[in-house]
């Protein structure tokens, strides 16, 4: 007799115990990783690994050099900067200079006055009738601001108009003073002594 057939203390037969089911066996891989087989995170959980000394180091000076390139690259963007400013600078002085002096140039060079020969009337003649080289080609002579030829006198009217043969207008028989310049209309240069000087004609003219 087993002990599940022996009676109870009150005389009724004993109860089997309940069943229960045998539990199942363990996958193969669950007792390879727990025998020590190695394991697989899924992608995306696996923990950062800290940076180890070494790699500080090197992001440390990597920043450090990216500093001193920006700070050389905008160094050299400044001195070029102001190296075009300097050369605009002096570009500007250098017009400003010359113009200031074209505009004393042309302060201190009056305009050019035309003389015009004429004859004892103010009648208008050829201008080498004024010429002394002239004169004394033909006989005449210089003496007074006046050239004489043949009996005749010749004298330049200073910035008056007219053709030849007709009656000089404006102007006046007193040569300009200073420096402005006197030619005739051909551009001979006039002196203003009694002796020519020649011009871009060539020649030379007398006056007065």
């Amino acid at each position: 007799m087993t002990d599940n057939d022996k009676p109870t203390d009150d005389g009724s037969p004993k109860q089997p115990p309940p069943y229960q089911p045998p539990e199942p066996p363990e996958p193969p891989e669950a007792v390879g990783a727990r025998r020590g087989s190695v394991s697989y995170q899924e992608p995306g959980k696996t923990a950062p690994r800290a940076p180890s000394l070494a790699d500080q180091r090197a992001r440390e000076v990597a920043r450090r050099r990216e500093r001193e390139a920006a700070e050389a690259e905008y160094l050299e963007a400044e001195r070029k900067r102001k190296k075009r400013k300097r050369i605009l600078i002096g570009t500007g002085v250098t017009v400003g200079v010359v113009a200031v002096v074209a505009v004393m140039y042309a302060a201190a060079t009056p305009d050019p006055v035309t003389a015009t020969c004429t004859d004892s009337n103010g009648v208008v003649v050829e201008e080498n009738l004024c010429d002394e080289d002239y004169a004394r080609s033909h006989g005449g002579y210089h003496s007074g601001g006046f050239i004489f030829i043949g009996g005749s006198s010749y004298r330049y009217n200073y910035g008056g108009t007219g053709r030849p043969g007709q009656k000089v207008t404006g102007g006046t028989y007193v040569a300009p003073s200073g420096n402005t310049p006197v030619r005739t209309a051909s551009g001979k240069s006039v002196s203003r002594g009694g002796l020519g000087v020649g011009g871009s004609g060539g020649g030379k003219s007398g006056g007065s």
